[in-house]
């Protein structure tokens, strides 16, 4: 099975944290979280639809002035998601500038605040200046985002602070066949993605064109199968408590890849209480409660610069128990 997001991280585990990822099925892109943004290229950040930020501590949130600079005339809404007062952070950062030259400007940039049990909603639009427009508040039940390829849900962990974790996961994952296309004579073309569109739409009056000839929705349905989709989370900055544990290994349940804080080795836990981030240990504890597939460790703190490996052994043996 292809994939359908391609994720990497844009820093390394000793820098400021955050993933890239492509979502291949449709050309564009999500990021979770924004520390520094310079390792992406123009591309990269102009394919990018949503922003989910844990948090707007520093080492989350300073990418956000390259993003602002590359996106200014960006046709596509930019949509931010973030935890209690992030709609205030955007601002701040907005009126730090002066926008008197851009008017003509396109960029909407739509903003989704969860507060307790409710998403608060804004935008703000380079046509105004940037001036904060209200627009509402939404019920919130977990799921910040719904696509017809993919969701992606969150929680808020206590780090003194809210700070959201999230998981992206593909409802399902359409696969065809080759074999039986082969068997069946029939060429690659525009007419799978149709096909797939059709499926997930539950369109069956569709009809495709393959070399000139026409197909109906159930001549053609049977080249293609539906199993599992992809699934990864993401947790960063969050105490070790148990509500914490539990909330995390039920938003990361089942999923392929678990990124997540090993910010302290075990033997510094009562640092790490202080901080308010996780362990390794903590961390594989979690992982292996949730049934991920993989554990990916990131977001290791400074003081392990000439000792990472025993943060990533801890998580991962802690992990295989």
């Amino acid at each position: 099975m292809k994939p359908s997001f391609h994720v990497r991280p844009f820093n390394g585990p000793f820098d400021d944290p955050g993933l890239y990822i492509r979502v291949l099925r449709e050309g564009g892109a999500l990021m979770f979280d924004l520390g520094f943004t310079t390792s992406l290229s123009p591309g990269d950040i102009l394919k990018t639809t949503g922003i989910f930020v844990s948090h707007t501590h520093m080492d989350h949130f300073i990418g956000f002035d390259n993003i602002l600079r590359t996106s200014l005339k960006k046709e596509r809404p930019l949509r931010l998601y973030g935890p209690a007062g992030f709609t205030d952070c955007v601002e701040g950062k907005l009126k730090s500038y002066t926008w008197n030259l851009i008017k003509e400007y396109p960029l909407i940039i739509e903003v989704d605040e969860v507060v307790n049990e409710s998403v608060r909603k804004a935008v703000f639009k380079a046509e105004n200046s940037f001036a904060r427009e209200e627009q509402g508040t939404t019920p919130f039940c977990g799921i910040l985002l719904k696509e017809s390829l993919y969701t992606v849900r969150a929680v808020s962990l206590d780090h003194q602070i809210p700070c959201l974790a999230f998981s992206l996961e593909e409802d399902y994952h359409i696969n065809i066949d080759k074999a039986i296309l082969n068997t069946r004579g029939l060429t690659v073309g525009p007419w799978i993605r149709q096909l797939k569109t059709a499926i997930r739409e539950n369109k069956e009056d569709s009809v495709f064109t393959i070399e000139g000839r026409t197909y109906s929705y159930p001549e053609i349905r049977g080249v293609a199968s539906i199993t599992r989709g992809q699934k990864l989370s993401y947790v960063v900055d969050a105490v070790g408590s148990e509500e914490n544990i539990r909330k995390i290994a039920g938003l990361a349940k089942g999923a392929d890849v678990l990124y997540i804080e090993t910010y302290f080795l075990d033997e510094d836990k009562d640092r790490a209480r202080d901080r308010f981030h996780l362990t390794a240990r903590e961390a594989g504890r979690i992982a292996r409660e949730a049934g991920v597939r993989r554990l990916e460790p990131i977001h290791f703190s400074p003081r392990y610069t000439d000792d990472s490996l025993r943060l990533i052994q801890e998580a991962k043996e802690e992990f295989r128990k």
